[in-house]
């Protein structure tokens, strides 16, 4: 088994990573850089900081599509523990946008307990800051982001204070989609 590094100095680069990915929630659609890191095939190097800095070994992970594979899973369990299950346990799951669909697989939290709900870590081509109009918490006017599914993504945001969270990655890039974004047409 041949596992790729995780973080070089983990304490340092890992408060850094989590003041990025934070950075990228509080602000919908903005593009953030995370450092470059050697990431298992197919993750992306800003996939692998994500789950470094988000998930542990308490953290229910789902794995869909060519990410379940044997290089992300062993790299799972070395650098992070957590356990991997089926995608309605999930509270983080990674995967390309049409491995993970459909959404309604994943818990969407409740009424009493939205917080219950599933993270999913998207990867995509590429990231880019056109297509939808997004409005709401942390976007001054408004923000555009490319989405993989406009209306997909605006049905679970009709949900609020339910629904999924996402972090779309792109190589070492980061753009983040909260539920309490308004989402408009493309």
């Amino acid at each position: 088994m041949q596992l790729t590094t995780g973080f070089a100095s983990p304490p340092i680069d890992a408060a850094r990573a989590f003041r990025l990915v934070l950075d990228a929630m509080a602000h919908p659609a903005r593009i953030v850089d995370l450092p470059e890191i050697e990431a298992p095939a197919p993750c992306s190097p800003a996939a692998a900081i994500v789950l470094l800095t988000l998930v542990d070994a308490t953290t229910p992970l789902h794995l869909a599509g060519a990410h379940d594979s044997e290089s992300v899973r062993d790299w799972v369990r070395f650098h992070l523990g957590a356990p991997l299950v089926g995608p309605q346990d999930a509270a983080f799951a990674l995967g390309a946008w049409d491995a993970l669909c459909p959404l309604g697989r994943f818990p969407q939290g409740s009424a009493d307990y939205p917080d219950r709900s599933a993270t999913l870590i998207v990867e995509a081509a590429e990231l880019r800051n056109d297509g939808a109009r997004l409005t709401g918490p942390g976007i001054e006017a408004e923000a555009y982001l490319a989405l993989p599914d406009t209306a997909a993504l605006q049905a679970n945001a009709a949900q609020f204070p339910r629904g999924l969270d996402f972090l779309f990655t792109s190589n070492v890039q980061l753009a983040a989609l909260p539920r309490s974004t308004r989402i408009g047409g493309a």
